[in-house]
């Protein structure tokens, strides 16, 4: 154990150095692996944490550096990106704010549009042909810019359900970049018809 002064009794309890056993997920419905696993040694708490993109002192914010980059729907709030890398889903999106903000940073009146807009942006995704579900998060952890991901979950694929979509997303083969056109595009078009316009790659 190194000298950092743990902060919790919660991060004191925990066993750092060791691997916590991965019983409680292996066999699970949704788990998408077979076989033994091993789970990595529990690292130590990075203290103070290193900053985020964005933040003073951590690399520049990738959003704001180019706003429309990989953006394939826009309007005088938000943006939703997609193609920024390669997916084995139909389709992985990012809704962002047009302005640097954290989550609690929020003004009241884009806060408001935050709800409708996962709303939006969740029917939208479900247009996409062979698509059942749209499963969405934030974590937060990369860029200070807030940030929601959007996961189209196929058609029929049971074993794809719940917070392991996002692994089958890495573990699947990618997806063409004619299919990825058509489905951004379906995607796009489908916001349009509320409000905003299809963006980059999107635009017919």
């Amino acid at each position: 154990m190194s000298d950092v002064e743990l902060p919790t009794d919660y991060h004191r309890r925990l066993p750092y150095g060791e691997r916590v056993p991965a019983d409680p997920v292996l066999g699970g419905p949704f788990f998408p692996f077979d076989g033994e696993l091993k789970v990595v040694p529990l690292a130590e708490p990075v203290l103070p944490e290193p900053p985020r993109a964005g933040e003073p002192g951590g690399a520049p914010c990738p959003t704001c550096a180019e706003p429309e980059r990989d953006a394939i729907w826009g309007d005088d709030q938000w943006l939703l990106k997609a193609g920024f890398e390669a997916t084995g889903l139909p389709l992985v999106a990012l809704l962002v704010p047009r302005e640097h903000l954290r989550l609690d940073e929020l003004p009241p009146e884009l806060t408001t549009t935050l709800g409708p807009m996962i709303q939006r942006t969740a029917g939208a995704i479900r247009r996409i042909p062979g698509v059942a579900r749209t499963h969405f998060s934030r974590w937060g952890d990369g860029s200070e810019h807030f940030h929601v991901w959007f996961l189209a979950r196929p058609l029929g694929m049971m074993q794809m359900r719940g917070p392991m979509l996002a692994a089958w997303d890495d573990l699947l083969p990618r997806v063409p970049d004619e299919e990825f056109l058509a489905n951004a595009r379906t995607v796009a078009a489908a916001l349009a018809e509320t409000s905003g316009n299809p963006l980059g790659r999107a635009v017919a």
